[in-house]
């Protein structure tokens, strides 16, 4: 098989582990056979577009989400290394960054109203 599909076999698996679901619960939520889920994790499956948008459904993840880091730039502009440092915090982290920046912008706003 491709290295693309290989790492994304691997993203795939990553995902999982991080929501903590076994290949069987993922199967579940996506509507995917177990056997399935395991060789698409090891990049022995080919898989199709109408099968990602299961696993994405299954994970509870976007598109974007799913192929952010398959193909990573070596240079990352501003937006990318925001994203690179949030992406292993928490979801209570990425809140409170999300409502600190809300905050700065609203703040600068009310200087110029």
């Amino acid at each position: 098989m491709s290295e693309l599909i290989i790492r994304l076999g691997d993203r795939i698996r990553q995902i999982r582990k991080e929501k903590q679901l076994s290949q069987e619960e993922l199967g579940e939520l996506s509507g995917l056979h177990t056997n399935y889920i395991g060789q698409v994790e090891r990049g022995e499956k080919n898989v199709t577009i109408e099968s990602l948008e299961k696993i994405v459904v299954g994970l509870d993840i976007s598109m974007e989400h799913l192929f952010r880091y398959i193909d990573p730039v070596d240079q990352q502009d501003e937006l990318g290394q925001i994203n690179e440092l949030l992406s292993s915090r928490s979801d209570q982290d990425k809140a409170m960054v999300l409502h600190v920046i809300k905050n700065i912008f609203n703040w600068e706003l009310s200087k110029y109203n």
